[in-house]
């Protein structure tokens, strides 16, 4: 009897072995086709099944990079894993799979097809003649001197990158805005507008150059605006440098002094400064006979061949500033501009940190400096004025200074403001080492960090390519 029970649990048991489920495979069902333009990412969703209960899944990737976002929770025979690729620099297809293991060990995969796509970029060959807006996600080039024609506004979105094409003397790209045309260019914290160079590859979304060092210049031309706002010059108007004599719209100067030429907001200019001639070059950012009904805020200028920002006359008002690399002056006013800079930083100057000229005409007009950072670095000079300069400067600290760099002279035509300056000095030196001719009065040596006066670099960050590559640490 008990060799029939022991026979008959046997039995069962064989029985029951043969009859344990075979799970299937897991089965995963990718998205349909995505577009993504180049370097941007996108989510991808993969649905999955999986009777085994979900265990790991494993990525690869062409055209791109992936990782999981969201995976799939752990013994599930059902959900959605979420897949972030990052596109590549070059357009083109690619792909995302997934290879994904049961706790069987089993596996399943799925491919989603991702296009790398080209971000839209427009040529744009002709003078601005009517209103026109250049959107964001776009790129435009330039593919000569285009200027913006008296009674016409063109309308530059945040984000939008504008590049010039390589060229030279009278073939030197630049963007003009002629007396009397607009330039309503209003980029954001998280989507400044950038002038550069065809040979920057950078794409909108970006803020560093991928491929061009802050230090390379003269690619392409600058950023040109000219007004009807008074300057202290041979004439009323006069034909501003870097343009040639032929092209009646580099015309600037006027009676206007509160002339509106647009508004200018998170904008970096970068790689500019062609020659068009011998010793005369296109700065990164130019102000001929600017009015103050113009607003100038935030903007930046890297790597120019001639000066940073220079000033021609006019009355604008420029706010938080950057120069970075100019290989001339960082600062140059001319011709009695009667406006103020007001916050702003300089690094590493060609020649001079200030070259502040004195007026050209019968129109004698002051206008004002004041707090503001300038690490000179291998500049050969920090302030260089004429006897005739007409300036006020409050509140400028100075550092990162060499043997041989000085505040020249001091004004003796007009009257003139000088306070509260200071100095981070190198190892034993003096201030009358750098500031004579009395400028040392008004300047006090501080030690690295215990800086009272200069600049404030809130308002710089995050948007400036110096901020991203760290140039403003010390100030």
């Amino acid at each position: 009897m008990k060799r029939v029970l022991f026979y008959v649990l046997a039995t069962s048991a064989v029985l029951l072995s043969g009859c344990q489920k075979e799970y299937e495979i897991p089965v995963i069902t990718a998205p349909g086709t995505t577009n993504v333009e180049i370097s941007k990412s996108v989510d991808l969703t993969f649905s999955y099944t999986a009777e085994g209960g979900y265990k790991s899944s494993a990525l690869a990737a062409t055209g791109g990079t992936a990782v999981i976002k969201t995976d799939g929770a752990a013994n599930s025979t059902s959900g959605n894993i979420i897949v972030t690729f990052m596109a590549t620099r070059q357009s083109g297809a690619g792909s995302v799979t997934i290879t994904m293991a049961d706790n069987n060990n089993k596996t399943g995969n799925g491919t989603a097809v991702v296009n790398v796509v080209a971000f839209p970029t427009i040529s744009i060959t002709a003078n601005i003649s009517q209103n026109t807006t250049w959107e964001t996600g776009k790129i435009y080039i330039l593919e000569g001197r285009i200027a913006v024609l008296s009674g016409n506004t063109l309308t530059i979105q945040p984000g939008v990158i504008v590049k010039g094409r390589e060229g030279s003397e009278a073939n030197a790209t630049a963007l003009m805005v002629a007396r009397g045309g607009k330039l309503i260019a209003e980029g954001t914290s998280g989507l400044p507008i950038i002038f550069t160079s065809v040979s920057d590859q950078i794409v909108p979304g970006e803020i560093a150059s991928p491929n061009l060092d802050p230090t390379i210049n003269g690619l392409w031309g600058g950023l040109i605006i000219l007004g009807k706002a008074p300057i202290s010059a041979e004439s009323e108007a006069m034909q501003i440098e870097g343009i040639p004599a032929s092209d009646l719209n580099g015309l600037y100067g006027g009676s206007e002094a509160t002339d509106n030429s647009g508004i200018i907001k998170y904008v970096s200019i970068r790689h500019g400064g062609a020659n068009i001639g011998e010793g005369n070059e296109i700065n990164g950012l130019t102000l001929g006979g600017v009015g103050s009904g113009t607003i100038i805020e935030n903007v930046e200028i890297i790597a120019n061949q001639d000066d940073g920002i220079e000033w021609f006359g006019g009355t604008v008002n420029v706010k938080n500033a950057i120069v970075w690399n100019a290989g001339d002056d960082a600062i140059d006013t001319d011709q009695s501009w009667a406006g103020t800079l007001d916050n702003f930083v300089v690094i590493n100057p060609g020649d001079e940190c200030f070259e502040l000229d004195g007026p050209e005409g019968t129109m004698v007009a002051k206008h004002i400096i004041k707090n503001g950072s300038a690490k000179a670095d291998n500049a050969q000079g920090l302030v260089d004025l004429d006897p005739n300069s007409n300036v006020n400067m409050d509140k400028i600290y100075f550092f990162s200074l060499k043997s041989g760099q000085d505040f020249d002279e001091l004004p003796t035509q007009y009257t003139c403001s000088f306070t509260n300056f200071q100095a981070t000095l190198p190892a034993n030196t003096l201030i009358t080492d750098f500031f004579k001719k009395g400028s040392d009065l008004f300047t006090t040596a501080v030690a690295a960090g215990a800086r009272s006066v200069g600049a404030d670099i809130t308002g710089l960050q995050g948007w400036s390519w110096a901020s991203v590559a760290g140039s403003l640490t010390g100030f």
